[in-house]
């Protein structure tokens, strides 16, 4: 079975777009069809993107509430990986050095994620840099 991290640009777009590929992820992975790991640095990303991101809140409505039980839905269903090592400079931005650093401590063969950056790595020691569409067809 593959074993995943979604970042939270995956996260967000499954929040805001309940039937889009992202969500799909979701509903796959709390299916069993692979195993998905999550921190708490990325669960905490998603929260705050979702709060303070005036652009999104203006375009999709949903409430605070709507947000918390999301992330807290997140938490409960799935495995959070605790004590990340510590990963400096390892992208090209230093906020997805966590996500990585989720990836390889969960063991995880793959990063979803949207983020050019990210993705422009295509592979950084075991994990593989892929797009949720790119992990969708995997699975199938």
């Amino acid at each position: 079975m593959p074993n995943a991290v979604l970042d939270s640009t995956i996260l967000v777009s499954a929040f805001l777009t309940k039937m889009g590929v992202s969500a799909e992820l979701l509903y796959q992975a709390a299916g069993g069809a692979f195993q998905l790991s999550l921190a708490e640095e990325i669960i905490g990303e998603t929260q705050r993107v979702l709060l303070e991101y005036q652009r999104i809140r203006k375009r999709y409505r949903y409430s605070d509430r709507e947000v918390r039980a999301f992330c807290q839905a997140l938490r409960k269903v799935f495995p959070l990986i605790t004590e990340l090592p510590h990963l400096e400079s390892v992208s090209r931005d230093p906020h997805d050095d966590p996500v990585i650093a989720c990836a390889i401590k969960a063991g995880a063969q793959y990063l979803v994620t949207r983020d050019k950056d990210l993705l422009s790595m295509r592979k950084y020691k075991t994990v593989k840099m892929t797009s949720p569409e790119e992990f969708m067809a995997l699975l199938r």
